[in-house]
């Protein structure tokens, strides 16, 4: 039962992501044939950065790590080799395959630009008291870190345009089963909230965080989707970690998450979308 929860979950996710951007449902499984060129190969064996062209009716044109189901498909592969690959696209996941090199690198591919200016902040780690920072809810109010002060909160950033399954799709559906669960726990934090904060301030209104968040079936008792002034969002950002930046008329992005004890400070920083609800939960309820 719990299985098909997440499934629910994560397929409700993929859908109000396109309803955001005024598509129609996806298919269960999708198969896009994509130009791109490899940035960069990661320890782990089982992901490359690429950097890829626009897919039409689907995503625009970004650099974003991706997983391959079999480790041999990285074999022989260099940052800077142009290559050809099938990304394959289902409501919970998505992976790259078929991978095949077309020599170096083109020029025509879209360049990276930044979406913002780091001031240098110092960087925070675990142990850390969050700094305050000010922000507008999906309700149009005016939201600052240190109201919440006495509560166990967890917040990540993402956009309400990204469509791929494993990033930010996964963090509303992972904070969605979260929710859920600490609604139902006995030993869940006296008080708690989730905050997900939009780096798209230009596009992410109130009014379409709020239509996001009720796709989402979002408590606003318990969870705020955020806005605001790109200066305070960048700033935050920077310091959990967390970059982004604009290309070709998109987003590309890492992702962080934080959880934030009743003191103010970082009890655990999450790194990726690898993280479970689970995991999650147990966070915010360890003492």
């Amino acid at each position: 039962m719990q299985t098909l929860c997440r499934l629910y979950i994560a397929s409700l996710c993929a859908l109000l992501v396109l309803t955001a951007r005024g598509q129609s449902p996806a298919p269960a499984r999708q198969v896009f044939e994509v130009r791109g060129v490899v940035r960069a190969l990661e320890p782990d064996g089982k992901t490359v950065v690429i950097q890829h062209e626009a897919i039409p009716h689907y995503m625009d044109a970004m650099t974003m790590p991706f997983e391959v189901h079999d480790s041999k498909e990285l074999r022989g592969l260099q940052p800077g080799d142009a290559i050809l690959f099938r990304m394959v696209v289902t409501p919970a996941e998505g992976w790259v395959e078929g991978i095949t090199k077309q020599g170096k690198s083109p020029a025509e591919l879209p360049s990276r630009s930044s979406i913002h200016i780091s001031r240098a902040l110092e960087p925070l780690d675990e142990g850390d008291l969050l700094p305050d920072y000010h922000f507008t809810n999906e309700l149009g109010r005016a939201v600052s870190l240190s109201q919440y002060k006495g509560q166990v909160i967890a917040f990540t950033f993402f956009f309400t345009r990204c469509p791929f399954p494993n990033f930010c799709p996964r963090l509303t559906s992972n904070f969605s089963e979260a929710a859920a669960k600490l609604d139902h726990a006995s030993n869940a934090p006296p008080q708690w909230h989730f905050f997900s904060i939009s780096f798209d301030p230009t596009n992410d209104t109130p009014a379409r965080l709020e239509a996001y968040g009720r796709h989402a079936h979002y408590d606003p008792r318990h969870w705020s989707f955020l806005t605001g002034d790109l200066g305070q969002i960048s700033d935050l950002a920077d310091q959990c970690g967390e970059s982004f930046w604009t290309e070709g008329g998109s987003i590309s992005h890492n992702l962080r998450t934080l959880v934030v004890d009743a003191r103010g400070r970082i009890r655990k920083i999450y790194g990726g979308s690898n993280w479970t609800s689970d995991e999650l939960v147990q966070d915010m309820i360890r003492h």
